[in-house]
């Protein structure tokens, strides 16, 4: 769940931004040059620039010399049916993966008009995110076809459902009717991530559902999704999040 705008105009410093959300985000440079790292990948903002962030991707940036961006916080899948229809699974493919991105001078300028707009306005800023990303997919979609992809909707509530207990490669490789040495290199391909480094980010995202929502202790929200020890359970969460259990509940609604 998004709490905030879904356009809006960040300014960046040289303090380091560290954190992660369960949506996906575009962060689309306007002036100076902002230092990012999406799930170890570095990259660099500047204008005419763009940098897609996958949900629940742990990211880090900042800017020694300042930075102005437009930031696009996709509200999800519900959304992006309801405002993009048909097109939506082009944009789903956009946002599957980080990338680096370069804008053509039509897209920038739609970049620099919202930017200038009052963003505040629910009208122009479902419009306006609407068409960025209706313009990307024109240019970035993905030549592979829905089809050929792999089944992560399959995937997801596999992981959902059997998140307490051990998961391995071998699972989704029978959901997806592959090898799974083929199921690691279309991982890799399509979302520059391991099989096994997908299952630990939905179980992961799951437990930040559960400590930001729920009451549960935190035992036993490790236990729901597969840490049989609270300290590996809080170390885990730290590396993917940047704080602790403890800190997120305190604290739920991080952007």
């Amino acid at each position: 769940m998004i709490v905030g705008p879904i356009l809006s105009l960040r300014h960046y410093r040289d303090s380091l931004i560290a954190h992660s959300h369960e949506h996906p985000q575009l962060v689309f440079g306007l002036r100076g040059r902002l230092a990012f790292e999406v799930q170890g990948q570095g990259a660099g903002i500047a204008r005419q620039g763009l940098v897609v962030v996958p949900a629940g991707a742990h990211h880090t940036c900042a800017s020694d010399k300042g930075s102005e961006c437009l930031v696009l916080d996709v509200p999800g899948d519900h959304w992006l049916r309801e405002q993009l229809g048909e097109h939506a699974d082009a944009s789903r493919r956009l946002l599957d993966r980080p990338a680096t991105l370069a804008l053509d001078a039509r897209q920038q300028q739609l970049v620099d008009w919202l930017a200038a707009s009052p963003m505040d306005d629910p009208l122009i800023a479902r419009q306006g995110a609407a068409l960025l990303l209706a313009s990307l997919n024109a240019t970035t979609a993905a030549n592979v076809r829905p089809s050929q992809r792999l089944p992560y909707a399959a995937f997801d509530a596999h992981i959902e459902q059997h998140a307490a207990y051990p998961l391995q490669v071998a699972d989704l490789a029978r959901i997806a009717g592959l090898s799974s040495a083929r199921l690691h290199a279309r991982f890799t391909a399509e979302c520059a991530m391991t099989p096994m480094d997908y299952i630990r980010q939905r179980r992961l995202l799951k437990a930040r559902r559960l400590v930001v929502q729920t009451l549960l202790p935190m035992g036993e929200i490790a236990a729901q999704v597969g840490y049989g020890s609270q300290s590996a359970f809080s170390a885990a969460m730290l590396r993917a999040f940047g704080c602790t259990p403890l800190a997120l509940r305190r604290e739920p609604g991080d952007n």
